[in-house]
């Protein structure tokens, strides 16, 4: 006989619970452009795409303006690479734009331009991983997936597993448990994602729960253990801003999307103060496609000599 998973509460309780966040979801939902009745799927995984580490404060009113340049996969697989890296702008992690454009070549290439909705070919895409494609699919196509992102993996491990947070690492047997909360019908599945992932975005937040207005207090187990602490909290790692090689790459980026022209060697090493490490992040941008190095020709150029711009 299997033994009941302790996190996966009996189908009734699931039940009530699904229904009444639903119920909160549509009297509290945040009126989200890749929301609207008139979204495109495209422009729901642009939106997933810009959202991965950037809140949505930031993300709307630049995705609302990527979308309008390039609102489908083929205006933006046509684009200049400086263009789109202009336009990605400071929404952090620029690799994710060049993703996103290898990504619209590949729907031109191998769907005709149109974003396909079988989960195979969607993580087949370039940048697409499993979360990406299960969102898509659920708010894209409305069809039945489990969405596991940050926000949903929150409100199931307190409500639940009655855990403050989830683990850093995502495993089989949480993925497992959260697909137990999925209904089977297609469309109350995909409200199920949307409704939870909100849950926890404006309610059941991280830092400081609003256990006082969530629709399902009664029934979390987190909130009956009396709040219990972090117990993976030893396991989390924090890293400072200020002085990281990520804080460098992004002045180099922002300087070279606002230059007109390839900008000169002395013009990027005024912008950080470290030479070893500007150098190593140099280095690091020009690996990943994010900047073009332009070196003077002959056998010992002058590194003054040398400019840089962004790539396209």
């Amino acid at each position: 006989m299997p033994v009941a998973d302790p996190a996966v509460p009996a189908a009734e309780v699931r039940t009530d619970v699904r229904r009444d966040v639903v119920a909160w979801f549509d009297e509290h939902a945040r009126d989200l452009p890749w929301r609207a009745t008139d979204r495109t799927p495209w422009g729901v995984l642009v939106s997933e795409v810009m959202l991965q580490q950037t809140p949505v404060v930031r993300v709307e009113p630049a995705w609302r303006a990527w979308t309008t340049r390039w609102p489908t996969p083929a205006d933006l697989a046509a684009a200049a690479t400086s263009d789109v890296l202009r336009a990605w702008d400071r929404l952090g992690y620029p690799r994710r734009a060049l993703r996103l454009q290898e990504c619209a070549r590949a729907v031109v290439e191998r769907h005709g331009g149109a974003l396909p909705d079988d989960e195979a070919a969607l993580l087949a895409l370039p940048g697409v991983g499993a979360y990406t494609a299960a969102a898509v699919r659920a708010f894209a196509f409305g069809r039945r997936s489990v969405v596991l992102d940050t926000n949903v993996r929150r409100v199931l491990a307190r409500v639940a597993a009655g855990q403050a947070l989830p683990a850093p690492s995502q495993t089989v047997a949480e993925t497992r448990a959260a697909a137990a909360w999925v209904p089977e019908d297609d469309a109350a599945a995909a409200r199920w994602a949307a409704a939870s992932m909100e849950l926890g975005a404006l309610v059941c937040t991280a830092r400081a729960p609003r256990c006082d207005a969530c629709p399902v207090a009664d029934r979390c187990r987190w909130l009956a253990a009396g709040r219990p602490a972090d117990a993976h909290a030893h396991r989390r790692r924090t890293q400072a801003w200020t002085g990281t090689d990520r804080q460098a790459r992004g002045r180099v980026m922002a300087l070279l999307r606002e230059a007109i022209a390839p900008v000169p060697h002395d013009a990027v090493a005024a912008v950080w103060p470290d030479a070893a490490q500007l150098a190593r992040c140099l280095d690091g941008l020009v690996a990943d496609g994010l900047v073009a190095r332009d070196v003077a020709p002959g056998d010992d150029p002058d590194p003054a000599a040398t400019t840089y711009r962004l790539p396209g």
